[in-house]
């Protein structure tokens, strides 16, 4: 029995994270998918426990809640002109594979910079290199080298120096 709640002792925020998801994918607060969302979630985080033995601890844990606020705000705005771009019929993307330089070192911070990238509408990370200073990213609209320097602009100023404060 022990074994089993060692993901919710060990990793409580994560397991609630996972569940809270679940949740929010299934759109149901029905006892069965509380209970069943609560399983899996002790199942993926004990299963992906491992990997996280050698992640420090936020510096900084409030400015998490900032960090989330500012995805779904650029998520909303990034549906929004995704829409108007499908919805233009004039209007055809220009996608472009850009470079972005690094200054995270910190794994689990790279790691929710690119989920975040990739979660938002329109670019997706592509590929990390492999001493983890550049980030190829995809834009699905970049009509010029400007447009592309300003998306790597964004993503330096509001998420990777945000996470340098939590995760220094």
């Amino acid at each position: 029995m022990r074994r089993l709640l060692e993901p919710v002792i060990r990793y409580p925020l994560a397991v609630l994270s996972l569940t809270l998801l679940w949740l929010l994918l299934q759109v149901s607060l029905a006892p069965a998918q509380i209970l069943l969302g609560i399983i899996l979630a002790m199942v993926v985080t004990a299963a992906s426990s491992h990997f996280w033995s050698g992640r420090r601890r936020p510096r900084r844990p409030h400015l998490l809640a900032l960090y989330l606020w500012r995805v779904a705000v650029d998520v909303v705005i990034a549906n929004l002109r995704i829409a108007a771009l499908i919805l233009t019929p004039s209007r055809h993307p220009r996608p472009a594979f850009v470079e972005l330089p690094l200054t995270l070192e910190e794994p689990f911070a790279l790691y929710l910079l690119a989920t975040t990238i990739t979660l938002s509408p329109g670019s997706l990370s592509a590929d990390l290199s492999d001493d983890r200073r550049v980030l190829l990213l995809h834009l699905l609209d970049a009509p010029n080298p400007a447009d592309a320097t300003a998306e790597c602009a964004k993503i330096k100023h509001r998420y990777e120096r945000l996470l340098l404060e939590v995760f220094p």
